[in-house]
């Protein structure tokens, strides 16, 4: 495998026009090639626990493992991560904390995804949006079905929940896609409060136009300015 290509990223946070707390974490180890978005959910059961729980568990991986041996530390730590937030809701006496994750990593000219609910992985590439991971949540089943698009679904009245989460349910279910890059590729991760406003055409104008160096802030303002009803978290990686 070829060494990895020069990348350079940008990622913002931000709690929003509407929430008081801020329940999204975001982490980026640009020494591991390893960029995450988690949004918490649970509301006032401690979402932003949840979520920062999650990156924790990333943050401390060690940066030299092998790429396999780095696949299978990202799961054991997100189950870790699932086991402590589900003792946390038990100690709590509350029935739901969780978060949502979407962790890209890239090694050589190849990129991996894991992620579970709705934080979302795009591919900007020859100027053109590819949504990459697959939501889970009730109205996910139209868009599998071929009945709807994602843009479609994103206004249903049911599109925020979710069907996976970590620290919900027994056991942490994870899905998984992986490709090869090519030079000039960007990809997104976001949580929700971007994608409830900027559809795909949306974030296709914005991420092709914008450098590297604010194009994070550019699509943070976008949502904002279309009413900022959620926390929004972004991180946009080029590839060259």
């Amino acid at each position: 495998m070829t060494e990895t290509p020069l990348i350079r990223y940008s990622a913002t946070t931000h709690v929003g026009r509407v929430r008081k707390i801020n329940e999204d974490s975001i982490l980026a180890l640009p020494e591991h090639h390893i960029w995450v978005v988690s949004d918490g959910v649970g509301g006032h059961s401690a979402g932003d626990f949840a979520s920062q729980t999650v990156v924790d568990s990333i943050a401390i991986l060690p940066p030299d493992l092998p790429p396999a041996q780095m696949m299978v530390e990202i799961r054991a730590a997100l189950g870790r991560a699932h086991d402590i937030i589900r003792a946390e809701a038990r100690a709590r006496d509350v029935d739901l904390i969780g978060a949502t994750v979407v962790v890209l990593m890239l090694h050589g000219r190849h990129f991996l995804c894991f992620w579970a609910g709705d934080s979302r992985l795009y591919r900007l590439r020859d100027g053109m949006v590819e949504m990459l991971s697959s939501d889970h949540s009730v109205v996910s089943e139209f868009v599998n079905a071929g009945q709807m698009t994602w843009d479609e679904v994103d206004v249903l009245p049911q599109s925020n929940a979710i069907t996976r989460a970590v620290g919900v349910g027994d056991t942490l279910e994870l899905d998984k896609i992986w490709g090869e890059m090519e030079a000039g590729d960007r990809f997104i991760l976001c949580s929700d409060g971007l994608t409830k406003y900027a559809r795909t055409a949306t974030l296709q104008a914005l991420a092709a136009r914008a450098p590297i160096e604010t194009v994070a802030d550019t699509l943070l303002t976008y949502a904002l300015e279309q009413g900022g009803g959620d926390n929004v978290s972004i991180i946009v990686v080029d590839v060259t």
